[in-house]
């Protein structure tokens, strides 16, 4: 599908234009132009004036001098490539540098980086519930530079972690009672209908007009319909006397009024239109045919009546109904003309279909009930939907026709059967597959394409030897004539050959998948399964390119919607977040984590949830990192998937180690301890569980708190193991343990050596997670190695380690001064006791939380966490955070 056409884009980047009657909003407008919080959520119900209240904050913004954009998000906004799409043109409308030439432009980390002072606006946020975007736009807010704010109008509450702002200050909610008008707000209204009115109004004594604004209760869509009801029946009819309540059924009542005096053709041509989300001259004329909709549009925009203008100026003038006249006029249709709403639908079907734009025509076809048309429609152009990875789409269009009459299209099933596995999952494909007879259909092509798909489906769920049977079979029935299911299938066997260990065969799957696809959907694929072997094979920078190549290979920007691209992205987001580029992986996961999850592949499930739990536990917010894994062992559990649940058992007993909790975190070992389980990944190379599976673990907890020699004869039957099969970054993990099980068994010297070995290696690729993940004890042997490298002649000799070690250094913080020798244990050794409260920081202090993550577990201000960090360390004689949680330890004030 092409992009937006500019005038399309245009009418969401544009408020509606002001008018004549509107009230000034003074109070909310000077409040917020006065206030420095990161977001402001307008929200209420329908007809409340939020987006009238947004235009005028805005234009008080840019009278300050700040700059400022808007958008107008829609429910096609749900797909993440189209929501960036108009991101990166608000953000650029905001002075927010060009992208590089040929080069993406990554809008979210440039709002984040933006130096002068903004505001960005998102209208009807309402529509948007595609998780990936919602986490896109919590990142832009957790990200907003200190001049940058975000203002939000919303129906319904966002799920944008607004508990955490509120607590800290940074968020102003502008709701229903703000909103609504008061007596002097509801006056000023008449008085600004009467001055513009284009017949003489008579005036609303005090007494009614006080008596109106009580019983609409400042509601203004209410407030503007007995406006217009009143011009026609006047003050003396007893019409405010009779109206009662402040509801939606108030509204319809007078909108109702207001229609029934319009012109026939004015309200036939209201009705007509307003199954449109936008109208223009051209598409209504499709609708009403005998109508002069450019003169009837202009008509309606100079009274003032319905039409909200969003762009344009003559012949490129569009507007749209309010939502909440757009409901009722659509409700009216249905009632009066049964059947003419299907018609409708089917005349803007024709229109956008005529003018090249199949997407709306499409939703229009289904939305008319005529499945057949768009069953047609879907004959031409689904094919090149499903090459470009319009996955998503797709699934939502075909779950919306009834499968008896997409059996009567065979070609298009296949395509379904695609759609549904990359965005319900293979579960839900295999049950449709199973169903639909295409395995077993007359039609050679639709029966090879279903045949193709078998051992994909199998092998996302995680039955990786059946997968290799049946697809050996498929195999032997290629070419198909197919090219983009011949491509799947080869690229899901190099897949399937890789996790068995055949990398030479797999990489032969993968030379042939190159040489038969074509497709964006295919070479995505492809580029992703070799920056995998690549990774594997320690070859991170070569692997990085292939991966942010096949993320970037279905559109212009680097984010795709497609669940295709996001089997990429998931990856793309691993390497970036090994270089230690936390920030971007952070941004990475806001859009593919929800995909993979939605998808159910287990091990894209493991490592987003795993990397966002690191990201998490890294910057402090402990509970957050614990809860990615909660969710990620519900998915597990939810979904049947026993790997899952052991992955997110086996990360939490890694994150309690951290923690000091030993007994914690060998209990947790135990429970993600399945001997069926652990058995099969020896045989198999699973990516999730490449650095992470049960004998590393168990190793790495002996280290900590068991026998290190032990864990020292574990560690080299393992790297043997893993050198023997070039399986390199494995090697590199292992080793990084193998020196930490040296320096706890007391041989630092041995330790220095094998960590040298480490960062050589490590080095030349830009390894760092890999290292710096074993946490504070890791550190220590890298200062080690700094010192003792200072005098070596291949150090200093070696720039890009030299530099390297530098950057790992500042990155692991200064090496832990030594703790004070002391005899004495308890309060004893104090030079007074620790209060309760003074215990409890230090408790969370040593479970990593930080400050801010503290001040809101505690419901304190962060000034008062170091205020109580301050005494801890004058209490305990502690030179730092680290120092004092080590000396509260020995003293058994904390576990």
């Amino acid at each position: 599908m092409s992009p937006p056409t500019p005038r399309i884009l245009e009418t969401k980047l544009n408020p509606p234009a002001a008018t004549a009657t509107q009230v000034p909003r003074t109070a909310i407008r000077e409040e917020i132009a006065a206030a420095t919080v990161k977001l402001v959520l307008v929200r209420a119900p329908a007809g409340f004036g939020k987006t009238t209240a947004m235009a005028q904050i805005r234009e008080r913004m840019e009278a300050q001098g700040i700059a400022t954009a808007w958008l107008t998000l829609d429910r096609a906004d749900n797909d993440v490539s189209r929501f960036l799409d108009c991101l990166a043109e608000a953000a650029q409308r905001l002075g927010v540098e060009e992208p590089r030439a040929n080069g993406p432009f990554d809008a979210v980390a440039a709002l984040a980086a933006h130096d002068a002072p903004f505001t960005l606006f998102l209208d009807d946020f309402e529509v948007v519930q595609e998780p990936a975007v919602l986490g896109l736009v919590r990142e832009i807010v957790e990200h907003l530079p200190r001049r940058g704010q975000l203002v939000i109008g919303s129906r319904g509450l966002p799920d944008l972690g607004l508990g955490r702002l509120r607590a800290r200050g940074q968020l102003i909610e502008i709701d229903t009672d703000r909103l609504r008008f008061s007596l002097e707000e509801t006056s000023a209204f008449f008085g600004l209908r009467m001055a513009h009115a284009k017949q003489a109004l008579q005036t609303l004594p005090a007494e009614l007009l006080s008596q109106l604004h009580r019983k609409t209760e400042g509601w203004v869509a209410a407030i503007w319909l007995a406006s217009m009801a009143l011009e026609r029946h006047g003050t003396e009819t007893g019409f405010v006397e009779r109206f009662s309540g402040s509801d939606r059924a108030v509204a319809d009542y007078l909108a109702e009024d207001v229609l029934a005096h319009q012109p026939p053709d004015i309200r036939d041509f209201l009705l007509r239109t307003s199954i449109l989300r936008q109208l223009d001259a051209s598409v209504c004329q499709a609708l009403c045919p005998r109508a002069d909709c450019a003169a009837i549009l202009e008509r309606l925009a100079a009274s003032n009546l319905f039409l909200t203008p969003v762009s344009g100026d003559g012949a490129d003038s569009a507007w749209r109904y309010h939502s909440l006249f757009a409901d009722f006029l659509r409700a009216r249709l249905a009632h009066e003309q049964p059947g003419e709403t299907a018609r409708l639908h089917l005349s803007a079907a024709g229109w956008y279909e005529s003018h090249d734009r199949p997407v709306p025509a499409i939703d229009h076809a289904i939305e008319g009930g005529d499945h057949p048309y768009a069953l047609a429609l879907l004959d031409s152009y689904a094919a090149q939907f499903l090459e470009q990875g319009r996955m998503r789409m797709l699934a939502r269009w075909f779950s919306a026709i009834p499968e008896h009459q997409l059996r009567e299209h065979p070609f298009l099933q296949p395509i379904a059967l695609w759609a549904t596995c990359f965005t319900h999952g293979p579960w839900e494909a295999m049950r449709m597959l199973e169903q639909s007879g295409c395995l077993d259909s007359p039609i050679a092509e639709v029966r090879a394409s279903a045949h193709t798909l078998v051992p994909l489906l199998l092998a996302m769920q995680d039955r990786h030897d059946e997968a290799y049977e049946i697809g050996r079979q498929s195999l032997a029935r290629l070419p198909t004539g197919l090219p983009f299911a011949d491509s799947v299938l080869l690229n899901a066997m190099a897949h399937i050959l890789a996790v068995r260990g055949d990398q030479h065969e797999a990489r032969r799957m993968l030379e042939a998948a190159r040489e038969r696809g074509s497709s964006t959907f295919n070479r995505m694929y492809t580029e992703s399964l070799a920056g995998l072997f690549d990774l594997h094979e320690g070859r991170l920078r070569q692997a990085t390119a292939r991966l942010r190549m096949a993320v970037d290979s279905t559109h212009a920007v680097s984010y795709n919607h497609s669940h295709g691209n996001a089997w990429a992205g998931v990856l793309y987001a691993g390497a970036v977040y090994e270089t230690n580029q936390l920030v971007q992986a952070e941004h990475l996961l806001n859009v593919y984590l929800p995909l993979a999850r939605d998808v159910g592949l287990p091990d894209h499930m493991i490592l987003s949830h795993v990397m966002r739990s690191r990201l998490a536990f890294h910057a402090g917010d402990i509970d957050a990192a614990f809860q990615a894994l909660t969710e990620l062992e519900y998915l597990g559990h939810h979904r049947q998937l026993p790997r899952v649940v052991a992955g997110a058992k086996l990360e939490r007993s890694r994150m309690l180690l951290l923690q000091g909790n030993g007994p914690a975190s060998r209990d947790e070992l135990a429970r993600a301890d399945d001997p069926a389980l652990w058995d099969r990944e020896k045989r198999q190379r699973l990516p999730a569980h490449d650095l992470d599976y049960m004998a590393l673990a168990r190793a790495r907890w002996d280290i900590a708190f068991g026998d290190a020699r032990a864990a020292l004869d574990v560690l080299d039957a393992e790297l043997h193991t893993a050198l023997a099969s070039a399986h390199n970054r494995r090697a590199l993990k292992l080793r990084v343990l193998r020196a930490l099980a040296l320096q706890a068994a007391g041989d630092t010297a041995a330790a220095v050596r094998e960590i040298e070995t480490v960062l050589q290696a490590a080095s030349q690729e830009g390894f760092v997670r890999l290292i710096l993940d074993e946490g504070p004890a890791v550190g220590t042997l890298v200062h080690r190695y700094a010192l003792s490298a200072q005098d070596a002649p291949a150090a200093r000799g070696d720039p890009i380690l030299a530099d390297y070690l530098q950057r790992l250094l500042q990155l692991a913080g200064p090496m832990p001064a030594a703790e004070p020798e002391s005899p004495a244990t308890g309060a004893d050794a104090m030079k007074e006791p620790l209060t309760r409260k003074e215990i409890r920081v230090l408790q969370l202090l040593a479970e990593g939380y930080s400050n801010s993550a503290m001040a809101e577990k505690l419901f304190v201000s962060d000034s008062t966490v170091r205020t109580h960090l301050r005494n801890i360390n004058m209490k305990l004689d502690a030179k730092s955070r680290t120092q004092a949680v080590a000396i509260a330890r020995r003293l058994g004030v904390i576990r």
